[in-house]
């Protein structure tokens, strides 16, 4: 199931105002929208009053005003998992501060949490930010949830891309997509970095792309974070030159489309498979060079 509004979160509202509240939601998109989003959408689930989120009743207050907890993947130094705000019906996960990746253990701590009774008595909701950082072990511990969800419970993914996840994973949500506005290249200096990089990448030579994917070296939590916003920007930069040539006409020979793709496979062996930050950079930047060079 897709779904692509104009204004994605009128459709989230549109679920809230009618009650019929889909089993799992996918959103997914560029920046904060699909965490907020998510956030937004659990609590207007168990809010009491309306419109939803009401920001008045009794569970809406429980659902904010208090500081997050930090979370850690092992379980050593924090838990694995939290509540939204203090209440006990909204769960929140997402990687630890020092991870790569959301952990197997997380989502195991979360079946444990949801085979427990509705502590409120109504509905229930759990976001798992970080969606696309799952490995495939979280993934299809995940899915086991997503193909039997408990009772009266919903299950937010929000991710900056669903291309790291399993088909079955997405097959099984209501997906719900953020757009970049047109302008958003312009307006992030750190893209707008990025894209004048890559411009000349079609002329570099081998020596110029070890270089760049030799930046890409140390603790691997830091620079696959780093690798990750390439990959990022790379393919927001592929899109655009997309578009552009759509817009001229000439949309016969689009290589991007083929870079686009070695860019999702890279990411999923980036998140899924653990793979070296380095390496996954080199395969990224050989691409992008094979796709617009001469």
């Amino acid at each position: 199931m897709s779904a692509s509004p104009s204004e994605p979160s009128a459709l989230l509202d549109r679920c809230l105002e009618s009650g019929r509240i889909h089993s799992a939601y996918l959103l997914s998109g560029p920046g904060a929208a699909p965490r907020d989003a998510a956030l937004r959408f659990v609590r207007g689930i168990v809010c009491q009053g309306s419109p939803r989120p009401c920001e008045a009743c009794p569970s809406c207050r429980r659902s904010t005003g208090r500081a997050e907890i930090a979370l850690d993947g092992t379980g050593k130094k924090g838990p694995l998992l939290r509540h939204v705000g203090d209440h006990a019906d909204l769960f929140w996960v997402e990687r630890g501060e020092q991870d790569t990746r959301v952990r197997i253990g997380q989502i195991r701590a979360l079946q444990q949490a949801l085979r427990l009774r509705s502590s409120e008595g109504g509905r229930r909701a759990v976001v798992v930010a970080d969606a696309e950082r799952m490995n495939q072990e979280a993934q299809n511990a995940l899915l086991r949830l997503l193909e039997e969800p408990p009772p009266q419970t919903t299950l937010v993914l929000a991710t900056a891309t669903s291309a790291g996840l399993l088909a079955t994973v997405r097959s099984r949500c209501q997906r719900v997509a953020f757009r970049p506005p047109r302008a958003s290249a312009l307006d992030d200096p750190d893209l707008a970095a990025l894209a004048a990089r890559l411009d000349s990448i079609g002329q570099a030579a081998l020596p110029d792309l070890l270089d760049w994917a030799e930046e890409y070296r140390g603790a691997r939590a830091q620079v696959a974070e780093g690798v990750a916003a390439l990959l990022e920007g790379a393919s927001h930069w592929l899109r655009q030159r997309v578009a552009q040539a759509v817009e001229r006409g000439a949309a016969d020979d689009l290589r991007e489309l083929d870079g686009l793709r070695v860019l999702a496979s890279c990411r999923r062996n980036l998140v899924q498979r653990n793979a070296n930050p380095q390496m996954v950079a080199e395969r990224a930047l050989f691409a992008l060079r094979d796709v617009v060079g001469p």
